[in-house]
């Protein structure tokens, strides 16, 4: 079987160094925040470009708290895509404020900036373009956008870890970033973790209060905050793993170039790619085709592991049905939702399994 995803293959090549980390934790006796997720807080918030990193529980949090150290809540609009994880939707619910959904562009399958005004009420105070996959999304008309209408822009950076966009990292561009190290990102945690970045102070401490419950020091609760603390262990793993993220990235590079390369010139699969002045990541390679669940089947029965990112769009998912949306509002949205399929890819993805991954699709397709 070639794997989506593999975090043992990730672990044999660093897990000396992870099992000293957790080791020297579990021997600290500290293991809520403290000194390890202070030291990756700096070293994150530096690679992203930034001043501040405020290490949280999860993505979902941090963008949660970005919206809440932002201002934003009841009564209140934010603009977003239907076309990404739920959590995206869930923490602009959180902070009490209502989900506006604009449709996507075809090619990079982010936030289309081109769509964004007409959505735009007096109700709207943020816009949170999503880096879906690894790529930024087009963030210069975005930006010049909520700076004509007083916005917040807030970046769910979730799944793009060191992706740039002319020269800027994810999450330095808006007034906050925001990155998940759910286990299986580009930069993952052995477990759950989270963070905002910011060259904002307030929103900083702001968040950091927030995190742990409001407390401006310990049992002096200046707001109603929240349990979203970063575990020390967490923190520990990271700072291991942030030194090798820009050879794993580059490694993912690779592999997207070698799947570009096999496939190419296949009519009834469109291939991802880089655009123009970005830098992707490749947290996912979703290829799409209008014939995905016989590709699916076809590449399982092949011992090849795929994913779907997503299979139904946040507007058609039954339990955001409440937010007044239904099949045809957003075209782009649903018609990525019927065909992307993710390959593997990960760092210590090897040659031969590439090969036979695209092997395997060309037969299927020549077959068709």
């Amino acid at each position: 079987m070639i794997p989506l995803l593999d975090l043992r293959a990730q672990y044999r090549s660093i897990g000396d160094d992870i099992e000293n980390a957790v080791i020297g934790v579990l021997r600290s006796g500290h293991y809520i925040l403290g000194q390890h997720v202070e030291s990756f807080e700096r070293e994150f918030a530096d690679y992203c470009g930034t001043r501040f990193g405020v290490a949280v529980n999860t993505g979902t949090s941090a963008l949660h708290l970005s919206l809440l150290s932002a201002g934003i809540g009841p009564g209140d609009e934010v603009i977003t895509t239907p076309f990404t994880f739920v959590a995206t939707i869930a923490a602009i619910l959180y902070a009490g404020a209502r989900p506006v959904l604009v449709d996507i562009e075809a090619d990079s399958m982010t936030l289309d900036p081109a769509l964004i005004e007409a959505a735009i009420t007096p109700a709207t105070k943020a816009i949170i373009p999503v880096h879906l996959y690894g790529q930024m999304a087009d963030m210069d008309p975005i930006l010049a956008i909520a700076d004509k209408h007083g916005l917040v822009v807030i970046e769910d950076a979730c799944q793009a870890h060191g992706a740039e966009y002319r020269g800027h990292r994810a999450g330095s561009m808006g007034l906050a970033g925001c990155f998940s190290f759910y286990p299986g990102k580009n930069l993952g945690a052995c477990g759950e973790g989270g963070m905002l970045v910011t060259d904002d102070e307030n929103l900083a401490n702001s968040a950091r209060r927030l995190r742990d419950w409001g407390q401006q020091e310990r049992y002096h609760h200046v707001a109603k905050g929240f349990n979203y603390r970063m575990d020390a262990i967490q923190g520990a793993v990271l700072t291991v793993k942030l030194a090798h993220l820009e050879d794993w990235t580059e490694q993912r590079r690779v592999h997207a170039r070698r799947y570009a390369k096999l496939l190419g010139g296949m009519n009834s699969i469109g291939l991802p790619t880089e655009l123009e002045d970005r830098r992707h990541v490749w947290h996912v390679y979703a290829i799409r085709t209008p014939d995905r669940e016989v590709l699916r089947r076809a590449l399982a029965e092949n011992d090849v592991q795929t994913g779907l990112h997503y299979p139904i769009p946040v507007h058609l998912q039954r339990a955001y049905a409440d937010l007044g949306y239904g099949r045809g509002d957003f075209p782009e949205a649903e018609r990525a939702s019927r065909e992307v399929l993710s390959l593997p890819i990960y760092p210590e993805l090897e040659s031969w399994q590439i090969e036979a991954v695209a092997k395997a699709i060309k037969r299927d397709v020549y077959v068709q």
